[in-house]
């Protein structure tokens, strides 16, 4: 997944296409990605002790990764990531301006 934890990324498709927010997790294994004040959805908790007042909390769910778009840190454009390799490391660059990430 070309998307990580910490990122700064545009919604580009859905409810709430157009805002930008910061990856707060990644789920590589379900190709999802929670972003901060996004996809926002109310739970509803029990109370865990006897005389505690159950709550609704309201918290982000996870979007998928196809929704999402970089925010390169560089020329502040959404872009697609690609990958160059150099000896034996791998770096993520932006397609735009062609610079590390």
């Amino acid at each position: 997944m070309k998307i990580k934890k910490g990122d700064q990324v545009l919604v580009i498709s859905g409810k709430y296409r157009g805002k930008k927010g910061k990856v707060i997790r990644a789920l590589p294994k379900k190709e999802k990605v929670v972003v901060e004040g996004v996809n926002i959805v109310k739970k509803h908790v029990r109370p865990r002790r006897a005389g505690e007042k159950g709550q609704i909390v309201q918290m982000p769910a996870p979007l998928h990764v196809s929704n999402v778009k970089l925010i390169c840190p560089h020329c502040k454009k959404a872009t697609r990531v690609g990958y160059k390799i150099e000896g034996e490391k791998k770096y993520r660059i932006c397609k735009k301006c062609k610079r590390e990430i």
